[in-house]
């Protein structure tokens, strides 16, 4: 199983967030990916740099505009910030009536609906070649792969069509799952990090050439809140196309594994003929953001039941922070998952 990832992705440095009102250190750090690419070299992974296929992949799933203001933002940000300043939004429209300003600052708050997807120097860069990870990773599983694994940093499942929150810019799952499109009719995006995939959702809710299912807690009582509820099924061409499986806070192995259950049968009712994973490690017991008690051979026993399906397979990596366990369930998970397709 190849591995995709570049350097380039390590650029985006955030500092910190705000939750609760209180500043904190942003948990999205260049580290992560860093600690899981040595732990697949020690294992023997081929780490490939991927292709690059310019915008129009991205532009597929959001809004142009969207796309390209992250392009020049952090420079236009500096040119009127006071020293020290954040590259965060201050502003919002609130509902989304009115246009874009042109001002830098309302700009910001326009495309960036919270304070965890700061600006900084090298972000632009790191999220288009996060997005070209995972497109060159689907285009090995369309060009005859059995799986291929994008180690995609920034995450991405919580972008929407024309915003950026929870710690994502461009939906690199999405965007992966988009251009599978041009060569299967059903594609599957199940989604097991322990935030709820909104950005996904939000992205494929009224389409039903994609099937979306996405495993985490109460929308109403854990982040990133709003969208995510076990109702909310889909729209127009895509009702009954998206499935929330919805956890409690707490919940261990049995109940994931059961609700895994769940939407692998979805998928297969569904007849999807390719698989997207937004493989999050965030729903370790010991994540910094941790809600769920899963262990090291929880994910490898994930592995297997999403290996077992037999589809042409795309992983994309999507949360999983620097506690204790981070390298231990990724490595559980992918050699597993390796083991399972036989190579």
């Amino acid at each position: 199983m190849k591995v995709f990832f570049d350097e380039r992705q390590l650029g985006h440095k955030p500092e910190v967030y705000y939750r609760g009102g209180a500043p904190m250190p942003h948990p999205e750090q260049p580290e992560r990916a860093i600690l899981i690419r040595d732990m697949l070299i020690e294992h023997g992974f081929p780490i490939s740099a991927p292709a690059d296929f310019g915008t129009d992949p991205i532009k597929a799933v959001h809004d142009p505009a969207y796309v390209n203001f992250f392009s020049d933002a952090y420079e236009r940000f500096l040119k009127d910030a006071p020293e020290g300043a954040l590259g965060i939004p201050t502003r919002h429209p609130g509902t989304r009536r009115g246009r874009c300003p042109k001002d830098i600052n309302g700009a910001m708050g326009w495309w960036m609906t919270d304070t965890s997807t700061p600006l900084t120097e090298n972000t632009y860069e790191a999220i288009y070649w996060s997005a070209q990870t995972a497109i060159s990773a689907a285009k090995d599983v369309m060009d005859g792969a059995r799986a291929s694994y994008g180690l995609s940093r920034p995450p991405g499942h919580h972008a929407m069509t024309d915003c950026a929150n929870g710690f994502c810019f461009y939906n690199n799952a999405c965007i992966a799952a988009h251009h599978m499109r041009a060569k299967w009719g059903k594609v599957a995006l199940l989604d097991v990090d322990v935030h709820t995939g909104n950005g996904s959702l939000d992205i494929f809710y009224d389409r039903g050439d994609v099937f979306f299912c996405s495993l985490h807690p109460d929308p109403a009582v854990y982040p990133t809140f709003y969208l995510g509820y076990a109702d909310e099924t889909g729209e127009g061409d895509g009702l009954g196309a998206s499935l929330n499986e919805v956890l409690n806070m707490g919940d261990g192995e049995t109940e994931v594994m059961e609700a895994l259950d769940r939407g692998i049968s979805a998928i297969q009712d569904f007849g999807a003929e390719a698989l997207v994973v937004s493989l999050g490690f965030d729903m370790a017991a010991d994540d910094p953001l941790a809600a769920v008690e899963v262990y090291a051979g929880g994910f490898a026993e994930m592995a297997r039941r999403i290996a077992a399906m037999g589809l042409p397979t795309v992983l994309i990596q999507e949360g999983g922070y620097l506690g204790p366990s981070l390298r231990a369930n990724a490595e559980a998970f992918l050699t597993t998952f390796r083991k399972e397709i036989g190579g």
